[in-house]
């Protein structure tokens, strides 16, 4: 399930939009507590989040399964 875009939400959620239109609201707080994500906190490197291949990433080595955040999201509806 490709993530096809995203908006970077306060208290670091992230609304997301699914290939298949669906719209979830990912929660970044729990994966910052743990390498690599936490390196998020440190810098500005939350704000240059990008779609790469379905997914979010950030930096050269930092990412997220689309699956992860399929799985791990609440839906808007």
């Amino acid at each position: 399930m490709d993530v096809i875009d995203f908006q970077l939400l306060p208290d670091y959620q992230i609304k997301l939009t699914f290939a298949n239109d669906e719209q979830r609201v990912f929660d970044m707080k729990p994966l910052l507590e743990m390498k690599p994500w936490s390196r998020l906190l440190a810098n500005a490197l939350y704000e240059q989040t990008r779609i790469d291949y379905g997914t979010l990433v950030w930096g050269e080595s930092i990412d997220i399964a689309p699956e992860t955040l399929y799985l791990d999201s609440v839906s808007l509806l």
